[in-house]
């Protein structure tokens, strides 16, 4: 496959994705940006829960905080 038919194949993709794509609705943004700044709080607690049994671990006291 040439690089012609490889950039002429993308381009079909992506004027098909944007036409099946649509702009959500704010009840849809909401409930998405509501669930993804759960993850990051859930993540970064859980990093500070793992740091802070990895600092009492190694060293016997909270030496990072």
């Amino acid at each position: 496959m040439g690089l012609a038919a490889s950039l002429s194949r993308f381009v079909q993709n992506s004027r098909h994705i944007i036409s099946i794509s649509y702009k959500p609705t704010q009840l849809e943004f909401n409930k998405s940006a509501k669930i993804i700044i759960l993850g990051i709080v859930l993540i970064g607690v859980l990093g500070l829960v793992f740091a802070i049994m990895i600092s009492l671990i190694v060293t016997g006291t909270l030496s990072m905080i």
